[in-house]
């Protein structure tokens, strides 16, 4: 029997999945599956287009929670006193706890009252929104936009405001992006502090200082009910040009509280029947003192932080800065009143200097007259612009577009340097400035001539007050600071200084007659003279010379001190520009080098500091947002002086970093001398101060300029006065009988209060008595002190220099009867007299 073949074997090799697998051929063999399948890919092939387009390139959501909006720099003075800030938009940041329900709960109703139910996006809004949408294409009107609040967030910080469809969905992906990085209070904080309400406010406490004069804190029902309407659009909401539609809004968003629940009926009624009690807009003007000094200020920190976001994060615009400055503002307001007072008392009779400004006139006038940012903080005055002239008057209109009359009797003085009355000169355009008269306004004028002011304190050198002309809002440019000017005799201590440096005393002989120099075949014999050419005196004291500022006595000083000496004295206590030191001609030494107010105040502070340097500082330290220092002007190292519990060991003090520009005892011996130009030479009128007080006087060549610097041992101030474009100022004008008095007006306020303290000796000085002209050395008769003018004086002169000469006391010139009585007291030691007088005297 045959045996059966054997069949062969046959494997099916199956992969996992096959049930699925075939299942899928299934679904794809359905229409109805295939569609689903279809469907589904189109589905992930539009979301990973939007991707592609709209959401790969979104900022990171995550980053908002660092986020720090633009704030203002905020500047104090010396003791804290708000002063002033700087701000392209004006925001105070709070926390989320720090605003009032009241206020969140307004703009809840009004902008997104499902805020805290969905996710970023309110879809029933979108609907809405897309509806309007399609209904206004091809219209050019705007559709409303639908947003949340956190879509708006979105769009203010990381999206813009491009009107598209495309940034709508940015706007919507970033929304829930947010949505899932922050909290809602995070979210709600953000908004309420970034969102723009109109007045250059942004943020909702910044308006309610705009708009009411408050704190969110203080607001009333009906006052955040209104701020929560000026979100979409603030200008339609003016509360002064649309009243109406403003209380109209308002009232919608009440209406909306009351529906959600946030505020009972009552309520409601009593806050629609309210009026919107905004106050008049107003310029953020926290005083109106330091507007000089705020803006070397605002130069200063731009110069070391930037001034936009894009510098840095402490830019000045941006970076919410808090400026602790060296503002004095009761001295600011004296120096402020004190130079002004000056500039009026010498333009007094000269006329109407003319218009402060010109706009082209039409219907717009008031824009132009604002851009023009041309005013006047100075008692009752404004700036207004002449609308028009009809017979005897002017029609003139002010800045927030309210007008006046002004007669031409009201503006009678002659034009500066015409017979042509001010009111016939004037034109309808011209910025002039006026006061109210009775019911009318009546023209005032601004003084063509101006002038610098500065004030410092010589043992820091911290600027306490600069004034910089008779008003900033009028002209920017700061005469103390930026106005070059030759310093006339004002510079002549510092040649005298040289002098002492280089073996003289203030008991040496000098020449008070003719000196010529020969400079050359081109230019031939120089000769100088005294000012207003005074004939010369003879052999004179070098103290005599300094006190009636003798030119010759000063140039033959000079000569024999050497101008190379002088110039590197002029160089090291800065007068002369930083690496551009003074030629070296005799010309430099009567002040004809160019130099600032504030050199030379800072110049005089360094005598009243012993030689020390000093640097003029404005700002002593600067904070960061979070309070942290990151700029101290003092920043010497002072161990022990964070001491949590005082350790009973010596008061810790910082170390001395300053280098000694002059020799100490040449400084004392330079002030003790500038002390006898306010007892009797050529500032003689500061005399009533009762104080002991040093200076200087200059005046120029023409004279063009007339100076004034000096002060007390804690209070140097320094002023200049001229015409910009330097011209003549009158023979009459010179720095003692116009610059010295404003330096007496001021100081006569502000040291009302200061302890009189006398120059202090530095060690090593020696006083002896000599007679005053002939610097003779004086045995037996003792200084009137109480005398000005008394024959014998002390002198302070260095170890060894002291003069070997005496005069016998019948030699003297013979006493006032009141002072020889005063003169005659017992014999005494040198030492015990000096005691008596505080070592100075």
């Amino acid at each position: 029997m045959a045996e059966p073949e054997d069949e062969p074997l046959k494997l099916r090799l199956t992969r996992e999945g096959g049930a699925a697998l075939g299942w899928g051929r299934g679904v794809w063999a359905n229409r109805i599956g295939r569609s689903v399948v279809l469907a589904v890919a189109a589905l992930i092939v539009v979301w990973f287009g939007v991707w592609m387009v709209f959401a790969r390139d979104l900022p990171d959501a995550h980053q908002l929670l660092a986020y720090q909006p633009p704030l203002p720099t905020n500047v104090r003075g010396y003791d804290g006193t708000p002063i002033h800030s700087y701000a392209r938009e004006r925001r105070v940041q709070l926390s989320f706890d720090e605003y009032p329900k009241l206020v969140i709960d307004a703009f809840i109703s009004a902008e997104d009252k499902t805020f805290f139910s969905h996710g970023g996006v309110d879809y029933t809004g979108v609907a809405g929104a897309v509806v309007d949408y399609v209904s206004k294409i091809g219209s050019g009107r705007r559709a409303r936009g639908g947003s949340t609040i956190t879509q708006q967030v979105a769009k203010n910080l990381l999206v813009g405001n491009e009107y598209s469809i495309g940034r709508k969905v940015k706007e919507a992906i970033l929304a829930y992006r947010i949505e899932a990085a922050l909290s809602k209070k995070q979210i709600l904080e953000i908004y309420l502090n970034q969102i723009f309400l109109g007045r250059n406010a942004y943020g909702v406490q910044s308006a309610s200082r705009a708009y009411f004069g408050k704190d969110v804190g203080e607001l009333t029902l009906p006052e955040a009910a209104y701020l929560a309407i000026l979100p979409k659009a603030p200008s339609n909401y003016d509360p002064d040009r649309d009243t109406k539609k403003a209380t109209d809004r308002r009232n919608y968003v009440l209406t909306e509280m009351n529906k959600n629940g946030y505020i009972t009926d009552d309520q409601y009624a009593a806050a629609r029947s309210a009026p919107l009690g905004t106050v008049n807009r107003v310029a953020a003007r926290e005083t109106d003192v330091g507007d000089y000094f705020m803006e070397e200020v605002r130069r200063s920190l731009i110069a070391k932080f930037g001034e936009t976001a894009k510098d840095g994060p402490y830019s000045v615009y941006s970076g919410g800065l808090w400026v602790r400055s060296s503002l004095d503002p009761a001295l600011q307001t004296y120096a402020q009143d004190a130079l002004r007072d000056g500039l009026l008392r010498f333009d007094r009779g000269h006329g109407w200097s003319g218009p402060s400004g010109h706009i082209a006139m039409d219907d717009e006038w008031p824009g132009k007259f604002a851009a023009a940012n041309i005013g006047i903080s100075y008692k009752d005055w404004r700036t207004a612009v002449v609308l028009a002239k009809t017979g005897g008057a002017a029609q003139i209109g002010f800045a927030n577009g309210s007008s006046g009359t002004m007669s031409a009797a009201s503006a009678t003085m002659p034009r500066h340097g015409t017979a042509t009355s001010a009111f016939s000169a004037m034109q309808p355009g011209d910025i002039i400035v006026v006061a109210p008269e009775g019911s009318n306004w009546a023209l005032r004028n601004v003084p063509e001539v101006s002038g610098g002011m500065m004030v410092q304190n010589p043992h820091t050198g911290q600027v306490l007050a600069m004034q910089g002309g008779f008003d900033a809002r009028l002209a920017s440019f700061n005469r103390a600071t930026q106005a070059l000017r030759q310093p006339g005799s004002s510079f002549k201590p510092f040649v005298y200084a040289a002098a002492l440096d280089h073996g003289m005393t203030p008991a040496s002989i000098i020449v008070d007659g003719p000196f010529c120099v020969y400079q050359g075949a081109r230019l031939g014999q120089k000769c100088f003279r005294n000012f207003g050419n005074a004939r010369g005196a003879g052999p004179q004291t070098m103290r005599w010379g300094v006190e009636q500022s003798r030119n010759l006595m000063t140039v033959r000083a000079a000569s024999e001190t050497g101008m190379d000496n002088v110039v590197k004295m002029a160089d090291a206590v800065g007068i002369s520009a930083p690496g551009k030191p003074y030629p070296k001609v005799l010309a430099i030494a009567l002040g004809a080098g160019e130099t600032t107010v504030m050199r030379m105040t800072n110049a005089f502070s360094i005598l009243a500091n012993n030689g020390r340097a000093l640097k003029p500082t404005l700002i002593d330290f600067v904070q960061d947002r979070n309070g942290k220092v990151i700029y101290r002007a003092d920043g010497r190292p002072c161990d022990r002086c964070n001491m949590a519990q005082y350790d009973g060991k010596p008061m810790p003090r910082p170390p001395a970093s300053t280098k000694q520009v002059i020799d100490p005892m040449t400084a004392y011996q330079v002030v003790h001398i500038a002390e006898g130009v306010v007892q009797r030479g050529t500032a003689t009128v500061l005399r009533d101060l009762n104080r002991p007080i040093f200076g200087k006087t200059g005046t120029t060549s023409g004279p063009t300029n007339v100076w004034f610097v000096g002060g007390s041992q804690d209070l140097v101030g320094g002023i200049y006065m001229g015409f910009d474009t330097p011209r003549s100022m009158g023979g009459y004008a010179q720095g003692g009988r116009i610059a010295a008095p404003i330096f007496d007006q001021f100081a006569k306020r502000a040291m009302k209060d200061m302890p009189v303290v006398p120059f202090r000796a530095t060690a090593g000085i020696r006083m002896v008595r000599i007679d005053r002209r002939s610097g003779k050395r004086v045995y037996g008769v003792w200084p009137n002190i109480d005398d000005p003018k008394a024959a014998v004086i002390w002198e302070a002169f260095k170890p060894e220099s002291e003069p070997r000469r005496s005069i016998r006391k019948d030699e003297l010139p013979v006493a006032r009867p009141k002072a020889a009585a005063k003169a005659q007291s017992t014999n005494r030691p040198d030492s015990d007299f000096l005691q008596r007088q505080g070592g100075i005297y």
